[in-house]
């Protein structure tokens, strides 16, 4: 740890964005102070105050009304004038928060005197910063291009992914994914899921929301990752193909235990994309896809089991891959008048997979080998997310209400076939689930500008509905447990309703926000089920938001944050069906689990200068009802459950850092770096399965974090170089420790074609050190786990842009 605080004050990322162009639309109205008739064709003009300097101007159309060109925050002054008329002037301020600025209405004194006219003339634009949301380009992220969402994902500030596909920001990987600010049943409801699904070459960007404000859902305690499709929106037609090729595993990083499948190596990895616009008057069509197909080396696990009765199990988890991905997205933009917008919209997504799984088990002691298990998984999910929404735009600019119906349907079809070999024995077994997930949402959002800032007001309706049948048919010498199979259904229903408000002054920026959510959620079982019986919860809570900002000046700004969100327990962890990928750890869903409630406040501060930036927070988080999986053995037996709990608090205190530096002309050094205290209570649970098993742990807490160093380097021709560095320490989990991890990415870029193509090579972990290392400790066991899952992937691509 000492040596990574010292490297966070060395280097990092170029392709970050903490900040973007800050334009605000500055609007009005003229009228008559005699009749408070509206007065056209106003001359508006709008100046420095400091030395009286053009800035921007109008003329107000024949309702009075005016609208400027956007203009860069900080302080002006308005001059209104026209013929016939005294001129009206004031100062006011432009903010950061707001997207639109209403100044009101002004009033007119009649006069004799003719006024010289105004001339309309341009604006200037300035980088501002945001601290509550940072955007990053895919573009950029040269060393992961060409890899999925998921990958492009962990060279991000904060961001870290374990080998499961699990997303975890800053320390927590209770984090909400939005595909353009929607939530679907692609990346899950509440949780993040489903990111390999999605190739980094159709995504334009990724933006990293800490701190939502009230308006967003409140689910996801460590906070939002909203993904940005590309699409153009140039005159005519226009588009963008592409075609990628990799190969991954070209190392061993370790040797299979005797008896089993070869691992999956030198896998080849595909990814063809297209996407096309067409933009003519009101209409703009788009349409994408792509597809991802891959062999991959999804699981390389050595476990070994360490019981107190001397007993000593070693084991290998083996899965091989072969997987296609198929991605379709389509829709159409219409602008009929300037009042009205609609935006139709949908997604598909298909993924089919084919598992192969090998898992030796044997005895420590005496090297024989105790059991063989190996399944053939097929698995087929297909996934429908369509949209209509409707924006009605009032006569006062930024003042509209937008409508929005959403509809995401997905069906999960699962086949598993097991076959078991022990001493003189051999069994075979087949367990089966279907299931479609159904989700309604309806949001209606408003927004109205103000004088110093806007309010919006919202709310969100969504029912969602889930069965699953999972079937048993047992074989010849089954070990399946005939009482867990059967039928469930997981039923949703929310409504929320939202308030934000927004003040800004010259330096002073406060936003305030409540969200009212009322949740219930039955988790119907089947009622033969042999453990759990029928279960659910539901609450009605208020989450509130609030953010201050102060601007020291134009180059430093202080901010501070307070929230409270809720996690709630997603379907598959209530679901009391277990999973015999392992028959020796069998994991199994709880239908008691209650929603984890967070409570965080942040300081966040950063300074500009002529070439870099340096951005820093503070952060503290408690949560209480914690989300989790605890190991138990089962009795008279060395085998484990793995059951989702609810453990008792935890808490998580830390500091974010970005320090950004161009190095001359051709150099950008970026260093990000997280680092904090993970604190977990004492708890006591009981694991129900296979009867009640009393679990205790006591209150432990651990200092981790996480460096990330990037370097990019122009060479003359269009080349770009990029390499990235990434170290996770050592962590604790409710029942153990995560060990430390790190890797190398790399890649390089050339522009091609008069700047309309492009060409790239990469490589995700050149060195093939990445492996994932845990141990847990239970009641009379512990658990060694080292993955040496499949991360070294080397990529090369080209793409054309017309």
């Amino acid at each position: 740890m000492k040596s990574a605080v010292f490297l966070i004050f060395l280097l990092v990322q170029s392709f970050v964005s903490l900040g973007q162009n800050q334009e605000v639309v500055v609007s009005g109205i003229v009228k008559s102070n005699q009749d408070k008739a509206a007065i056209p064709f106003v001359n508006v003009l709008v100046q420095n105050p400091k030395d009286s300097s053009f800035v921007a101007g109008t003329i107000s159309n024949e309702e009075g009304r005016f609208t400027l060109a956007p203009i860069k925050s900080g302080e002006y002054r308005i001059e209104i004038s026209h013929m016939g008329y005294l001129t009206s002037s004031k100062n006011f301020t432009v903010g950061r928060l707001s997207d639109f600025l209403d100044l009101g209405t002004f009033f007119l004194e009649e006069i004799t005197t003719d006024l010289d006219a105004v001339t309309v003339a341009g604006i200037k634009e300035e980088v501002e910063i945001n601290l509550d949301k940072k955007t990053f380009l895919l573009s950029e992220n040269i060393s992961q291009l060409g890899g999925s969402a998921l990958q492009a994902l962990q060279n991000l500030p904060g961001i870290t992914v374990d080998q499961n596909g699990k997303v975890f920001l800053r320390g927590s990987d209770k984090v909400s994914i939005l595909l353009e600010g929607k939530q679907t049943a692609i990346t899950g409801i509440g949780a993040q899921s489903g990111l390999e699904n999605f190739p980094a070459s159709s995504i334009e960007s990724i933006e990293i929301i800490n701190n939502p404000s009230s308006k967003y859902d409140a689910s996801g305690n460590a906070g939002i990752i909203n993904i940005i499709f590309k699409k153009e929106k140039e005159e005519g037609w226009n588009g963008k193909v592409g075609l990628i090729a990799g190969m991954g595993n070209l190392v061993e990083k370790k040797a299979n235990l005797e008896g089993i499948r070869d691992q999956y190596r030198f896998t080849p990895k595909i990814n063809p994309s297209i996407s096309l616009n067409y933009r003519k008057g009101d209409l703009n069509f788009f349409v994408q896809g792509d597809v991802l197909s891959h062999r991959q080396m999804m699981k390389n696990e050595f476990i070994e089991r360490i019981f107190d009765n001397g007993e000593r199990i070693q084991q290998q988890f083996l899965e091989n891959r072969t997987q296609p991905i198929y991605n379709f997205k389509t829709g159409i933009d219409w602008t009929p008048n300037e009042r009205h917008a609609f935006t139709f919209s949908g997604l598909f997504n298909y993924r089919a997979y084919t598992d192969l799984g090998d898992l030796p088990y044997f005895d420590a002691r005496s090297g024989d080998r105790i059991r063989l298990w190996q399944y053939y998984e097929e698995e087929v999910n297909q996934t429908l997310f369509a949209s209509i929404s409707h924006k009605y735009s009032f006569k006062q600019p930024g003042h509209a209400l937008t409508t929005a119906f959403n509809y995401s349907f997905r069906r999960k079809d699962e086949v598993f076939y097991f076959e078991n070999r022990q001493l003189e024995f051999f069994g075979t077994d087949t367990t089966m689930l279907v299931a479609d997930e159904n989700i309604f949402d309806l949001t209606i959002d408003y927004i109205k500008p103000l004088k110093s800032g806007r309010l919006e007001l919202g709310t969100k309706q969504r029912a969602r509905v889930f069965p699953n049948l999972i079937t048993f048919k047992p074989g010849v010498n089954s070990i399946l447990d005939p009482g867990l199979d059967g039928t469930a259904e997981y039923q949703e229903w929310l409504s929320a309703i939202y308030g934000n408000y927004i003040y800004e002054r010259k330096n002073l920026e406060l936003e305030a926000g409540l969200r009212v959510e009322y949740i219930k959620v039955d988790y119907l079982v089947d009622p033969d089920h042999a453990v759990y019986v029928s279960d659910g919860f539901s609450y009605f809570e208020p989450f509130p938001s609030l953010r201050a900002s102060y601007f020291i000046n134009d180059l430093s700004n202080f901010s501070l944050f307070y929230n409270r969100r809720v996690d709630r327990p997603e379907e598959r962890n209530l679901r009391v069906f277990p999973t015999y990928a392992d028959p020796e750890i069998l994991q199994i869903g709880n239908p008691g689990l209650t929603p984890q409630f967070t409570q965080s406040i942040e300081a966040g501060y950063k300074r500009s200068w002529d070439r870099g930036y340096l951005y820093g927070a503070a952060y503290h988080r408690a949560s209480r009802n914690i989300l989790t999986r605890i190991l138990t053995s089962i009795s008279g037996t060395n085998r484990l459950a793995s059951i989702d709990q609810n453990a008792d608090k935890g808490w998580n205190t830390g500091i974010e850092l970005v320090y950004n530096q161009k190095i001359g002309d051709n150099f950008s050094l970026n260093i990000n770096s997280n680092i904090y205290q993970n604190k977990i209570g004492a708890f006591t649970l009981t694991n129900a399965y296979p009867s009640d098993i009393a679990f205790s742990r006591g209150a432990e807490s651990a200092y981790t974090g996480n460096i990330k160093v990037n370097g990019v380097l122009k060479l003359p021709k269009s080349v770009d170089i990029q390499l990235t560095a990434i170290y996770l320490a050592a962590d604790i989990v409710p029942q153990g420790r995560i060990k430390a991890r790190y890797h190398l990415d790399g890649g390089i870029t050339k522009k091609i074609q008069k700047g309309k193509g492009e060409v790239f090579l990469n490589a995700a972990d050149i060195f093939n050190t990445l492996v994932i290392k845990y141990q847990l400790e239970g009641d009379g066991f512990n658990v060694i786990s080292s993955d040496y899952y499949e991360s070294q992937v080397f990529r090369m691509g080209y793409s054309y842009r017309f």
